[in-house]
């Protein structure tokens, strides 16, 4: 990044503060005080911020070519990132409710985030280590990749395409639904109604917990997988799949061959379309 000036040291509140600021780093500053104007680093082009605090509505919005170091945005930065693109975000503290909104090319790292809405019509996005809490995280995104993330959340990932996850753990709850091509290696994943209307789901040497799971899906693959207080899983899905261990239960798998250790009870009973899923019970 090319820097032609520092700024360092300041504070500032007013409306606009920095607008259209270019090639410039911006060093130990604070975005916060009594006139609480909006857009402090609006339409930004290629600039670094380190050390730095905010505190105001919209701060960093239509931003070409940014990174964030060291800094905190707190709860009262409503929708703080949004609409900006080529973004580097490095060990910060993030707690602005609609952080990351329609954003392209985003690289976070060594971060903590809390943000109810985290993420929503993002395309390209890379996380690793980092913390996140989010109701709803990376609603209709694209081209998603997360590597030593740990995930505390409800509604996640819907409508999501492309997203390969990677040594992760997810507490969620409705985790995938409506998603296509979605890839889970050696992660745990937590939840209810697990990856419902999902196509092109596949989990790799993951540990899945939670009731009723992978239902209603297509294109499903499990490979080398756990399953934990497991019921009534695979409802009506077309599904391949190697499980280590018992089910407590599997009920009318639309298609496809589930082989596992063992299984508390196989339900075949009140379908309303037609299913051949296979259980197979592994041989010791």
């Amino acid at each position: 990044m090319e820097i032609e000036s520092v700024i360092e040291n300041k504070t500032f509140d007013e409306e606009r503060a920095l607008y259209n600021l270019k090639n410039t780093e911006v060093k130990n500053c604070v975005f916060a005080g009594k006139q609480d104007g909006e857009s402090v680093l609006k339409e930004t082009r290629n600039i670094r911020v380190e050390d730095s605090r905010f505190s105001l509505r919209y701060p960093l919005w239509h931003a070409k070519k940014y990174e964030l170091i060291r800094s905190t945005f707190d709860e009262k930065t409503r929708a703080p990132i949004g609409y900006s693109d080529n973004g580097v975000i490095d060990n910060c503290k993030l707690e602005g409710i609609k952080m990351l909104r329609e954003c392209n090319h985003t690289e976070i790292k060594n971060s903590e985030i809390i943000s109810p809405e985290f993420g929503w019509k993002c395309d390209d996005v890379q996380m690793k280590d980092t913390k996140i809490v989010s109701e709803y995280i990376f609603l209709d995104s694209k081209n998603i990749t997360l590597k030593n993330v740990d995930f505390q959340g409800k509604y996640s990932f819907q409508y999501v395409e492309n997203l390969e996850i990677e040594n992760c753990r997810l507490d969620t709850k409705d985790a995938f639904w409506h998603s296509k091509n979605v890839t889970v290696k050696d992660s745990i994943v937590k939840g209810e109604y697990l990856a419902l209307f999902s196509d092109g789901l596949t989990l790799i040497n993951c540990k899945i917990i939670g009731t009723q799971p992978l239902c209603y899906c297509k294109n499903l693959k499990l490979i080398n997988c756990t399953m934990e207080d497991t019921d009534l899983a695979f409802e009506y899905s077309e599904v391949d799949a190697d499980i280590k261990g018992n089910v407590i239960s599997i009920k009318n798998p639309k298609s496809g061959t589930i082989i596992v250790d063992s299984v508390g009870e196989i339900i075949h009973e009140d379908s309303i379309m037609e299913v051949n899923g296979k259980v197979v019970i592994r041989e010791k």
